[in-house]
């Protein structure tokens, strides 16, 4: 017993020959990796989180003005890397329905059996067309050299950030380490991602094992209702003026795991562009941005595919010989406004540009 300011603290000390028992030991089922993502409709927010050991419970509890008078449940699913340790994590989702637009709630997640997370907040996103979303748009942020990780913490918590969107490259890489890395980098992430959402999409770093710790690890939203595994791949939403649209120019280039991916993909954008083209709905959203990994063009010095003539032909044009599902054709047919990327480890603003030439351009 030791006496401090007054205060009596008592020391206990416990031995267990088994196994050491920490906060962090995953017989507790604490929840980690924590992080927040949209869903197709803005009373919608998607809480995401893991837990090393297998709980079968997935409970959000929540409300405005910390106080926790609603509860939400969702699933749990089993995610197993494919390193030699075939270790097994347990993802849990939960959707938050019927959110009030520009209201703050404050939530924690976990169980009631095996305790509950940290207390954290969000703002639902607000229904109207002239909200001015303020992104933080990134790409390529690896575990061990997150440069920008401070600054992003630090004016997350501020509040000068509403959405993420992070464009593909993650943790280098998630699978490493039997998916270790993939796990400390989803938690040095927790204090932005479970704060704001955390939009994504692949890039050529998440390719192991068919991009299995990107499918498994984030919860994009999906038209069917369905988060996590496929639909992370390419989806789309609406923010304030701007319809976003994810998705995976890495299926061009591991077409090992099926040229069905590339022929999928292009339909689906395909009718989303056209969706969003229709008079009502681009009168609410006239922006439309897309994201995706590795650009159309680029001009650096990076002894890759920029030093090419063709550049990163296949997105741009289609796949080899049959010249089919190339993207450039499709997004000026639609006119996509604005298009994000990233893989480059550099800075670069372009003309607008289309089949190698820069077209009028008009304030």
């Amino acid at each position: 017993m030791v006496v401090l300011n007054g205060i009596l603290l008592f020391t206990i000390f416990t031995f267990v020959s088994s196994r050491s028992i920490f906060f962090n030991d995953p017989v507790f089922g604490q929840p980690e990796q924590i992080h927040l993502s949209y869903g197709r409709d803005p009373s919608l927010m998607i809480v995401t989180w893991v837990t090393l050991n297998e709980v079968n419970d997935s409970v959000v509890e929540y409300g405005q003005d910390d106080i926790f008078n609603q509860r939400a449940t969702g699933s749990v699913s089993i995610f197993q890397d494919s390193g030699t340790e075939q270790r097994r994590e347990y993802i849990h989702r939960v959707v938050l329905q019927d959110l009030e637009p520009g209201q703050r709630y404050f939530y924690h997640c976990g169980s009631d059996e095996y305790g509950w997370s940290p207390l954290f907040w969000f703002t639902a996103m607000r229904n109207d067309s002239n909200f001015v979303a303020r992104m933080a748009v990134y790409g390529d942020m690896g575990k061990d050299n997150a440069q920008s990780m401070g600054r992003l913490q630090e004016e997350t918590q501020l509040g000068h950030f509403d959405l993420i969107l992070h464009v593909g490259d993650m943790a280098y890489d998630m699978n490493l380490d039997n998916a270790r890395y993939g796990d400390e980098y989803m938690n040095a992430i927790e204090s932005i991602a479970a704060y704001i959402p955390y939009m994504t999409c692949p890039g050529n770093h998440e390719y192991a094992y068919n991009f299995s710790q990107y499918a498994a690890k984030f919860s994009m939203p999906s038209s069917m209702n369905t988060y996590g595994g496929d639909a992370n791949h390419f989806y789309s939403f609406n923010v304030g003026s701007a319809h976003i649209i994810g998705f995976s120019t890495e299926f061009y280039y591991y077409v090992e795991y099926g040229f069905e991916q590339i022929i999928n993909q292009y339909q689906w954008l395909e009718q989303d562009l056209i969706e969003a083209n229709k008079p009502e709905n681009r009168a609410r959203q006239p922006w439309i941005i897309t994201m995706g990994h590795k650009p159309m063009y680029c001009s650096n010095n990076n002894d890759d595919e920029c030093l090419k003539t063709d550049g990163y032909i296949f997105i741009r044009t289609g796949l080899p010989f049959i010249q089919a599902y190339g993207l450039e054709t499709l997004f000026a047919q639609y006119g996509v406004d604005l298009e994000l990327w990233a893989h480059e480890h550099s800075y670069e603003r372009l003309w607008p540009v289309y089949n190698m030439t820069v077209s009028s351009f008009n304030n």
